[in-house]
């Protein structure tokens, strides 16, 4: 070889190895930043090779004082929640919510009628029978108070008192035992439908019998309009007219135990280890500025929001009723709407009958 071929030679094999130099440098450099960014990924203990993590310890806490054992538990009652169902109730099937009235009642039926004079003060599709829900215990009161049975008597709720007409809720369980009086208690003020259904069961001669005697009490009532099925409400064949209605209220009103239970604003019954809060379904019973002293409230889809009470207004013991009011607020105040009427018009001097239907 010459001379030029040789340095040719050299000045190739140089070039080779500062390649081979830069190659080995950057793969270096890269590798460096892989292991350092699986330093960082990994826990401390993985990057270093020094063994399992050490565990952070954490000074216990002190100890909070026992607490008192408490051998009952109250259970408060949810505020009463109704679905207001898409299904028509009767009376709007009937149009009877087309009917107007002077004071622009939300219910469909209403009659007012003064209990002492029998005097009405305002009517509105009086005579239309409908189904009247849960109204229907203050006629099983009447029949449980007439049966003279002993009130301290206990009586079990069995799987016969539960719904399947509705398949509403209640909160005393099957097995449950309770005095008769406590569940006339519930009945009346929080339409508890298990202990209404009980009374009726466990009342000598049976349902039948019961139901029997509930239909022979509105026929001396004069309820002419009226039938019953059983003794809850929540069949819609238990039916009646408000003026039908209106005499059950004036009879009931004469009996002390019904009229102490129905305006009760609450009571706690005792389950197990458990204490019951219940609250009256009609809130106008804790408002000071009413005077009720006998009272119910009632409602299934069929029949809409019902209420019935006596109340004392401008000094005149006055029966209200209404019936398939569509609102679940709108039947107290379509009674907050008459008692201002009643009182506005006593104000003035001028007393007249009103309404339409």
């Amino acid at each position: 070889m010459n001379c030029r071929m040789i340095s040719s030679f050299f000045l190739l094999c140089r070039a080779v190895n500062l390649t081979l130099l830069v190659f080995v440098l950057a793969y270096g450099a890269q590798s460096d930043a892989t292991a350092a960014d699986r330093s960082h990924a990994a826990p401390k203990s993985q990057a270093t090779g020094a063994g399992p993590a050490k565990k952070s310890v954490v000074a216990p806490r002190a100890s909070k004082p026992a607490a008192k054992a408490v051998p009952k538990r109250i259970v408060k009652a949810r505020a009463p929640v109704t679905v207001i169902s898409s299904r028509p109730s009767f009376g709007q099937i009937a149009g009877l919510h087309a009917s107007q009235d002077a004071l622009d009642l939300k219910s469909s039926v209403a009659f007012v009628i003064d209990q002492d004079t029998r005097e009405v003060l305002f009517k509105k599709n009086d005579q239309a029978v409908l189904p009247i829900a849960s109204l229907t215990k203050l006629m099983t009161g009447m029949i449980v108070n007439e049966g003279k049975l002993p009130m301290d008597e206990m009586i079990m709720i069995t799987q016969d008192d539960v719904d399947t007409e509705k398949g509403s809720r209640s909160r005393l369980k099957v097995g449950t035992s309770l005095s008769r009086g406590e569940l006339l208690h519930l009945a009346l003020m929080s339409s508890e439908n298990r202990a209404a259904h009980a009374l009726a069961r466990t009342y000598p001669g049976g349902m039948s019998e019961f139901v029997t005697l509930m239909n022979g009490k509105a026929a001396t009532l004069g309820m002419k309009d009226t039938q019953y099925v059983e003794p809850t409400g929540l069949s819609s064949k238990n039916q009646s007219s408000a003026r039908d209605l209106a005499a059950l209220v004036s009879a009931a009103y004469n009996v002390p135990v019904l009229r102490e239970l129905s305006t009760s604003p609450g009571h706690q019954v005792e389950v197990g280890k458990r204490v019951l809060q219940y609250n009256n379904t009609n809130r106008l019973v804790k408002n000071p500025s009413w005077d009720i002293g006998i009272q119910k409230t009632g409602y299934i889809s069929e029949a809409g929001q019902c209420l019935v009470m006596q109340a004392k207004i401008a000094g005149r013991k006055l029966i209200m009723v209404f019936l398939d009011s569509a609102g679940k607020l709108s039947r107290l105040g379509d009674a907050e709407r008459v008692r201002h009427w009643v009182e506005t018009s006593h104000a003035a001097g001028t007393s007249r009958q009103i309404g339409g239907g």
